[in-house]
């Protein structure tokens, strides 16, 4: 029988509270999280236990570790595992949970967008300058750029789409709606000026060519790699 399992994510960024119930559903099944895998989780197969379960987001420095674990503990909040900043733990119905006020639940969502936001600035930034290269350029240049910068693409939009979506948590329960609102026009605006920009100096079809081969891109790399992910667990679980 096959001891275990790997389970897709629906991105803690952006259905935080929904993983964490599916989780608890796989425990009632005897399915326990064992560690974080790609876009999911690794489960094992045990006996049926109701278990809640709970994300905290944190940079532990050296020697801290510890100190961090035994204070959730003392909480009746066990560790389960751990990817970078990221930490889940898991504990009994009833239990307190790991936050109980707006401040605390603003603080967990600002260190998570704290550390994203020191990868994908950057890194949007490079993307930009790339698109911005390859629209006032000409020739094989020009072909250079817009290649890279499509590629890179692929990669930023997500990054991007998930700091702003660990913003919108965060000011979700400072209670500024009219932020996260501003927030989704400016994106909209902004993708507009992308599009009148690239119909400009490209024309309709190329332009057109371009943002669905950007779409198609961000959409079938995480999905490839997850239905790959998907496929190498199952048969690994099978084997095991």
């Amino acid at each position: 029988m096959r001891q275990t399992k790997y389970i897709t994510s629906g991105g803690l960024a952006f259905s935080e509270e929904k993983d964490m119930e599916k989780l608890r559903r796989y425990s009632l099944k005897g399915w326990h999280v064992s560690d974080f895998k790609f876009m999911g989780y690794t489960l094992e197969k045990g006996e049926s236990s109701d278990y809640i379960y709970s994300i905290d987001y944190r940079l532990l420095k050296e020697g801290e570790e510890e100190e961090y674990f035994d204070f959730f503990s003392s909480s009746g909040w066990s560790h389960v595992t751990s990817e970078g900043n990221i930490h889940l733990f898991r504990a009994l119905p009833n239990t307190k949970p790991i936050y109980t006020d707006r401040e605390t639940t603003v603080e967990k969502y600002k260190n998570s967008s704290d550390s994203m936001k020191k990868l994908a600035i950057p890194f949007v930034f490079i993307t930009i300058l790339l698109w911005l290269g390859a629209i006032i350029s000409s020739g094989s240049l020009k072909t250079i750029l817009l290649s890279v910068a499509a590629i890179l693409s692929i990669f930023a939009i997500p990054t991007a789409m998930t700091v702003i979506a660990t913003y919108n948590n965060q000011w979700k329960v400072e209670g500024r709606r009219g932020l996260v609102n501003l927030v989704k026009m400016i994106l909209f605006l902004l993708l507009l000026v992308v599009v009148i920009i690239l119909l400009f100096v490209y024309g309709t079809g190329n332009t057109v060519s371009i943002l669905t081969s950007g779409m198609i891109g961000a959409i079938a790399l995480p999905t490839a790699i997850w239905v790959v992910m998907s496929i190498y667990h199952k048969v690994g679980g099978r084997r095991g």
